[in-house]
C-alpha cells in the first residue's frame, strides 16, 4: 500500500479528490488572524481541496454560511453585529446546517462559563487563543477525513 506524506493511502487520497471542495467559513474580525488561518488552511489538504470563506461580522456570516453552507465554521465569540455565541445557536438551529455543519469556536475567551455557553449553543469545539496552527490544521484534516457529508 502507498502512503502519502499526510498518512492517507493512495486510493483514499484519490478519494479525497474527487470530492468537491471543504467548504470553510472563517467568522473573525480581527484581519491577523483571517489572514494567518486562511493561509493555514486554503488551497489542499488530505488530498482534497478547501475552500475558506472569510466573514468580519456575525450577522452578515449568518446568510453568507446559508448561501455556502459549510462544512466546518470557525467562529470568534466576540464580533461586531452578532456575537459568535449567537450565530452558533442559529447555525445549528438551522435545519440543513444542523445536520451537516461543524462549528468550533476560536476565541480568546478562556473562562468555563465562554466554554459552557458554547457548548450550550451546540459548539462541536472550542480552540483557545493564541492556538498553534498545527492544532488547527490537524482538526480541520480529522474533520474532512471523517467527512461524509459529500455535498456539492
Amino acid at each position: 500500500m502507498t502512503v502519502t506524506p499526510n498518512g492517507l493511502s493512495a486510493r483514499m487520497a484519490s478519494k479525497m479528490r474527487d470530492l468537491p471542495p471543504f467548504r470553510i467559513l472563517l467568522v473573525e474580525d480581527e484581519p491577523v488572524i483571517q489572514e494567518l488561518v486562511t493561509t493555514m488552511l486554503c488551497g489542499e489538504l488530505c488530498g482534497r481541496r478547501v475552500h475558506v470563506h472569510v466573514v468580519g461580522d456575525g450577522t452578515d456570516a449568518l446568510s453568507v454560511a446559508r448561501r455556502v453552507q459549510p462544512h466546518l465554521v470557525l467562529l470568534d465569540v466576540v464580533l461586531p453585529g452578532m456575537d459568535g455565541v449567537t450565530l452558533c445557536r442559529l447555525i445549528k438551529a438551522d435545519p440543513v446546517m444542523s445536520k451537516s455543519t461543524t462549528v468550533i469556536m476560536l476565541t480568546a475567551r478562556v473562562s468555563r462559563r465562554d466554554h459552557d455557553a458554547a457548548e450550550r449553543a451546540g459548539a462541536d469545539g472550542y480552540m483557545e487563543k493564541p492556538f498553534r496552527g498545527i492544532e488547527l490544521i490537524e482538526r480541520v484534516e480529522s474533520l474532512m477525513q471523517g467527512d461524509h457529508h459529500q455535498r456539492a
